[in-house]
């Protein structure tokens, strides 16, 4: 590879081997750059929006969208900028004009609490303008606090391991037995360092022989920083676009 494929003042961040780019003329009017990887023998593209396209299934992946996370930091009394969820939503319009799916799996912690609950306003009128995409929730640690969406979500409700296809949906990473695990929970992040003392924190995938991890798709949401180990491999998301670091 050469110099001219690395990412600018990245220190050896590298571009995705096969790049593709993406045009949205619907919600979009700037191309982004998602990055093509094979799991569990399926063609998948990793999206700079912080999510998962499985093409050949129509199906998109979003973890930890944790709506209603400012809100509830509101109600508790801490002064936080509200306007979180109507952009996360706004997100997801743009990746439903974009990609047309036929379903999408959400990978737990849909709702951040039970204070979260007065965005359920403008997360109806979100499900009614996509009324003929499939939902499913694989229910996590905070959607057991904050109790089920309402049923008139019509969001079909899973506990993990939720089998689709070559895939075990889950939000709390894990192995399975049988099939290739997509889970969340963890909100990972990567540390890039340059020269000096320079460094720079980027949400990431992060994939094992067995199993990947979705970033936080939630703008108000931390990460946990994860470490480079044998066999895992970490695709930065930033710059629009979604890049492959050398493999440790």
């Amino acid at each position: 590879m050469a110099a001219s494929d690395r990412l600018p003042g990245t220190m050896g961040l590298a571009i995705c081997d096969t790049p593709r780019t993406v045009r949205s003329t619907a919600a979009s009017a700037f191309d982004s750059l998602s990055c093509p990887v094979q799991w569990a023998g399926e063609s998948m593209l990793l999206l700079p929006d912080r999510a998962l396209w499985w093409p050949s299934a129509h199906t998109l992946f979003v973890a930890d969208l944790h709506l209603g996370k400012a809100a509830t930091y509101r109600a508790l009394g801490q002064p936080v900028p509200g306007g979180t969820t109507h952009r996360n939503l706004a997100r997801l319009d743009r990746l439903i004009a974009l990609h047309a799916p036929r379903r999408i799996v959400f990978l737990g912690d849909f709702l951040h609490a039970a204070q979260a609950r007065p965005v359920l306003g403008a997360v109806e009128a979100w499900r009614a303008r996509h009324a003929a995409v499939a939902m499913t929730l694989v229910r996590g640690n905070h959607d057991r606090r904050a109790g089920d969406p309402p049923e008139g979500l019509f969001i079909e409700l899973v506990d993990e391991p939720w089998l689709l296809g070559p895939f075990a949906c889950c939000h709390h990473p894990q192995s399975h037995r049988t099939h290739f695990v997509l889970a969340g929970h963890l909100h990972p992040v990567c540390r890039l360092n340059g020269r000096g003392r320079d460094s720079l924190r980027l949400p990431c995938f992060v994939s094992e022989p067995d199993r990947a991890i979705l970033p936080a798709f939630g703008e108000f949401t931390g990460g946990w920083l994860m470490e480079a180990m044998p066999h895992r491999r970490f695709h930065g998301v930033g710059g629009n676009g979604v890049w492959a670091l050398p493999a440790q």
